[in-house]
């Protein structure tokens, strides 16, 4: 019935625009009309999507609210495939149609350089390099792990990514200048004040999400202004709460799974630098921080969609919507970065890079093979032994009693040796 109704809104929408198109008089710019015309047309699909698509794992604030980010999801990858099929130049150039302040190559902010916490060649500030560090991206990191946290839900893996974001960083600094830092702004400023304070602030918030007693009553059966005010606020929490409880080493498909999880993270974050390398966006640009809403969306969905699907593969049969989309966009994305600048790409690591990421891969594959293959099987045959040697205990118990029992295992002896003998 509410569908009824919203379809009946899209169609009123859709004769508005095109009364409206009627009524004025049609400009002679062919690039406003074309941009006017894909706004339109991306207008019209997302209120079909809000009304129409299939609902997703949240509820709150609306399902219309989560339907609307699904239609947007789809509407970016049908982006990212047309620059995908873009020269380098014409991709870049087209940026210029979103705003007139793109299409032109940027510099690099390094922030390496001089690496010194306290500089006494300077009298004035000494400590002029904390604070030039000290930019808009430190509260975005705290934020941004802050939400990271609430999407993963889970402690371990947030220190994980966040820790090997900073290896990669270092690994990758020959390619990007962007990734220059001094070792104090990868490990004090970046893993433990900025994504280590935000995961903790996360982790509380999710700890008071699971103790809150989720119980709703409608809006208008709250008696007082100050119960429909908290009623409204609370409109934006979960409907009930479900607990993360990822287990990676419960088995080898939970595992992978876990690892799938991080390395796709992983891609999505360094998709952000490399995808205004190669478009040639300023990294203030609102088009980043657009991207970055988008994905702390989208992602809790997928991550709730990934978990339901590992948890109860039963009932979750196949894998969310969102969470094929999400993959998919990163995908896209990587392969956007591939083709615009394959020289960076293709970089040569340094040798000591090389080396520790071998050894790291080498320990990885060592530790799952003795969790899920050498462990198993040598606890298989501990358990077969122990078996074995209580069953053999049993036999001696009863022939040192004399309970009757020693005439049957002779019988059994005799058997076993003509069945030998035949």
């Amino acid at each position: 019935f509410r569908r009824a109704h919203t379809l009946t809104v899209l169609f009123i929408l859709t004769c508005a625009l095109g009364y409206v198109t009627l009524l004025e008089e049609t400009p002679q710019d062919t690039a406003y009309n074309t941009k006017r015309g894909i706004v339109a047309s991306i207008l019209v699909f997302l209120c079909f999507g809000v009304t129409q698509a299939k609902d997703g794992p949240f509820s709150r604030p609306h399902p219309a609210y989560w339907r609307f980010w699904l239609c947007v999801s789809v509407v970016y990858e049908l982006f990212l495939i047309f620059i995908l099929f873009q020269t380098v130049q014409d991709g870049r150039q087209f940026m210029k149609y979103i705003d007139p302040h793109l299409g032109v190559p940027l510099p690099e902010r390094d922030y390496g350089g001089n690496c010194l916490m306290y500089d006494p060649g300077n009298e004035t500030d000494p400590f002029h390099n904390i604070w030039d560090k000290l930019d808009g991206f430190v509260p975005a990191h705290f934020f941004g792990w802050y939400l990271k946290t609430l999407m993963i839900r889970d402690w371990w893996m947030c220190m994980i990514i966040s820790v090997m974001f900073e290896f990669l960083e270092y690994s990758l600094e020959h390619q990007l200048p962007n990734f220059s830092e001094c070792w104090w702004d990868h490990w004090i400023m970046d893993v433990i004040l900025c994504n280590g304070l935000g995961i903790y602030c996360g982790m509380k918030t999710l700890s008071w999400l699971s103790l809150k007693t989720y119980k709703w009553q409608g809006l208008w059966n709250i008696p007082t202004y100050k119960g429909k005010m908290k009623r409204i606020v609370f409109q934006f929490t979960p409907y009930s709460w479900v607990k993360f409880e990822w287990k990676p080493a419960s088995s080898l498909r939970r595992w992978l799974a876990v690892c799938g999880i991080i390395f796709v993270f992983l891609l999505a974050e360094l998709n952000t630098f490399y995808l205004k390398f190669v478009l040639w966006m300023p990294p203030e640009h609102y088009l980043v921080l657009l991207r970055l809403v988008f994905f702390v969306n989208v992602g809790g969905v997928a991550m709730r969609e990934i978990y339901d699907f590992m948890d109860d593969p039963k009932f979750h049969k196949k894998l969310g919507q969102q969470a094929w989309l999400v993959a998919a966009i990163t995908a896209t994305e990587f392969l956007i970065v591939v083709k615009y600048d394959p020289h960076t790409l293709t970089l040569s690591l340094p040798f000591y890079i090389t080396q520790c990421w071998i050894l790291g891969i080498i320990l990885v594959l060592t530790w799952t093979a003795w969790r899920f293959f050498i462990r198993d099987i040598t606890l298989r045959y501990k358990e077969i032994r122990r078996q074995k040697q209580e069953h053999k205990h049993e036999k001696d118990k009863c022939l040192s009693n004399g309970d009757g029992h020693s005439s049957i295992l002779d019988e059994q002896n005799g058997n076993k040796l003509r069945e030998r003998k035949l």
